[in-house]
């Protein structure tokens, strides 16, 4: 009788073991990439460790807003969202906690992730002008601050000013020339503009294409998705600003939640999204540069060139949003 109590005791206290190693080899991301960006990763993240993901895909608004109605019932490890501007915003509104490790520190430079260690840029998405190749030559472009000058009146198309991507982008140039010239900027834009703005950086780079202007702002991604699907379209790209502070650069990036019941293996989660091993799944899928320096690109985004980023920590879209907001507002940027 005694040694059917011992078997019964080591039996329940194995399968405990075993409950609680299930458990903790388990990680929950919230994410505002889509699941085709962001499952293959998974899927290489479990064949490699055997770490469960469980994963929800939706805009970060409803995302961030889940999380705030949960609170410490939430089952998400991890936010993973796009732009710094929305992994700031999660940090101030107590989503995200600091996490210490060395790893992340070594892989992913000062200025592509938060000064607090809340979040982490885990691929660059650079910021930068496009044109129409039979309609201008690369020397007669330089700066973003240079499309304000008369000289392209009626030349310049922008998307709208509503996209967390421009306001960002004018944040940022607040941090750098302090609000009065940024405004100045922006106002000499919107004199140039061949037309009205436009809801996506597709349809404005197709509008730049068809000569219906000559240069425009654009995500780099946004350009490798159309010059795959349409190779002969006179379109190229130009990184602006190499004699001054660099091309302004934003991030897709991730933290770990406040309440995460994983938290180790969420950690563990965003050091390999930031490794050799895992950076340029992350960054290819979706045409984007690797956060990791020691990571080349792939060879599609390698050939648009090399480029200096601007060096001003990404976190100052967010800090600076909403200055930039109303600045726009006030320019009649739309």
């Amino acid at each position: 009788m005694l040694l059917i109590i011992r078997l019964f005791l080591i039996t329940s206290l194995t399968l405990v073991s075993l409950f609680s190693t299930a458990q903790a080899e388990e990680v929950v991301v919230y994410s505002a990439r889509n699941e085709q960006l962001i499952k293959p990763l998974f899927d290489a993240y479990t064949k490699e460790t055997g770490v469960q993901i469980k994963f929800i895909t939706d805009k970060e608004g409803p995302l961030m807003q889940r999380l705030k109605v949960e609170g410490a019932n939430t089952p998400a490890d991890l936010l993973l969202t796009v732009d710094a501007g929305n992994l700031w915003q999660a940090a101030q509104e107590g989503l995200l906690k600091p996490v210490q490790s060395k790893v992340l520190s070594s892989n992913i430079r000062g200025y592509l992730r938060d000064p607090g260690n809340q979040w982490f840029g885990l691929s660059v998405r650079a910021r930068t002008l496009v044109y129409n190749t039979q309609k201008l030559k690369p020397n007669e472009l330089s700066t973003y601050e240079d499309l304000a000058n008369p000289k392209w009146k009626g030349r310049l198309c922008l998307r709208t000013s509503k996209k967390v991507y421009n306001q960002s982008l004018v944040a940022m140039m607040i941090a750098e020339h302090g609000e009065a010239k940024t405004e100045q900027i922006v106002r000499g834009w919107i004199a140039n503009l061949a037309t009205d703005v436009f809801p996506d950086d597709t349809k404005m780079m197709e509008a730049i294409a068809a000569g219906q202007c000559d240069v425009g702002i654009v995500n780099t991604y946004y350009f490798g998705r159309l010059i795959e699907k349409s190779p002969k379209l006179p379109l190229a790209l130009f990184w602006p600003n190499q004699s001054a502070n660099g091309v302004h650069v934003n991030v897709s990036g991730a933290g770990v939640t406040k309440y995460a019941k994983h938290e180790q293996a969420a950690i563990k989660l965003l050091e390999w999204l930031s490794s050799k091993n895992a950076q340029n799944l992350f960054a290819d899928v979706n045409l984007e540069y690797p956060v990791n320096p020691l990571v080349k690109p792939d060879p599609v985004v390698a050939a648009w060139g090399s480029f200096k980023q601007n060096p001003i920590n990404v976190a100052k879209a967010g800090e600076l949003q909403t200055a930039a907001v109303k600045l726009m507002d006030r320019a009649g940027y739309k």
